[in-house]
């Protein structure tokens, strides 16, 4: 499977953006997806999480009521609806698929065998 995100933009804070990630191979019901991001000197870091087989999520606690992670099996893409964004959340942002069905994997970066390119994001105060 190969994963393509897309979305990024540029914003100002408090604004919206919708990234996506498309697969190609397979269909994204066969793969936990995770979004994770890596600003300018810094490690990449997880961001949000949908399960393989059920629509349970997980998030960090920095983006808790602001971002939304969403699949449609249909398309194979997975959504990550970014609310009420801050110059904090600049970064590149990364989609990733995952074989594991343990939830408490999902945070995990090495739980993800395939990833994408990143799409940039940049949120100006």
């Amino acid at each position: 499977v190969q994963l393509q995100a897309s979305g990024g933009g540029s914003v100002q804070a408090g604004g919206s953006l919708r990234l996506s990630c498309v697969a190609s191979g397979r269909t994204t019901r066969n793969y936990a997806v995770g979004w994770f991001r890596q600003a300018p000197g810094k490690e990449r870091e997880f961001v949000a999480a949908i399960a393989r087989s059920s629509p349970m999520t997980v998030y960090a606690d920095f983006v808790k009521g602001r971002f939304a992670i969403s699949r449609d099996n249909a398309k194979n893409t997975a959504y990550l609806q970014m609310s009420n964004l801050k110059p904090e959340d600049t970064a590149d942002y990364y989609c990733a698929g995952s074989s594991t069905i343990i939830a408490s994997s999902l945070r995990s970066l090495g739980s993800y065998a395939t990833w994408g390119q990143g799409t940039q994001v940049t949120v100006s105060s």
